[in-house]
Order: C-alpha cells, then sequence, then structure tokens
C-alpha cells in the first residue's frame, strides 16, 4: 500500500505565564508520560481544541434540532425525502 506525503509543521516557540500549581503540574510532564514539558502542553492544547470543535459541533446540532422542531414544512420534505429508504 502506498502511503501519502507525511505533513510537517514547523514547531514555533511561545512565551506565556501559568500560576505557580499549573507550573508543578507541569513539572510532573514524567509522572504521565511525557517526554517533556513542550510535548504535555502540545497534548494539552489539541485536547482543549477538540474540547471546543466538539462544543461548537453540539451547539450547531441543537439549532438544527430547534430548526427541524419549529419547521412543520421542513418535516413534511424530510418525511417525504425517506419514504421508501432504505430499500
Amino acid at each position: 500500500m502506498k502511503k501519502g506525503p507525511t505533513r510537517r509543521f514547523a514547531m514555533l516557540q511561545a512565551k506565556f505565564s501559568i500560576h505557580e500549581d499549573q507550573s508543578v503540574f507541569l513539572n510532573s510532564y514524567k509522572d504521565y508520560g511525557f517526554k517533556d514539558k513542550s510535548e504535555m502542553m502540545r497534548t494539552a492544547l489539541n485536547l482543549l481544541r477538540k474540547e471546543r470543535e466538539l462544543q461548537n459541533l453540539r451547539q450547531s446540532a441543537e439549532l438544527y434540532v430547534e430548526t427541524y422542531a419549529d419547521d412543520a414544512e421542513l418535516k413534511t420534505l424530510t418525511d417525504a425525502a425517506v419514504q421508501g429508504w432504505p430499500e
């Protein structure tokens, strides 16, 4: 099987401030299986990004539910579209 091109991202540095208790937690990166503080921070940021994306998706779904619940014409159209599906 042929593999696609490997996507590489440049590693950038950032300076930020954290509270003392956060610093203590970050300094225990080895206890959590990370090779360094940077890997722990990248993982935390990725988890936060995924959580926010999921939250946005849930909000979008809730809006669709509200729209569908309030729109009789849309319900009729949807019911017509699913008649006989799947066969």
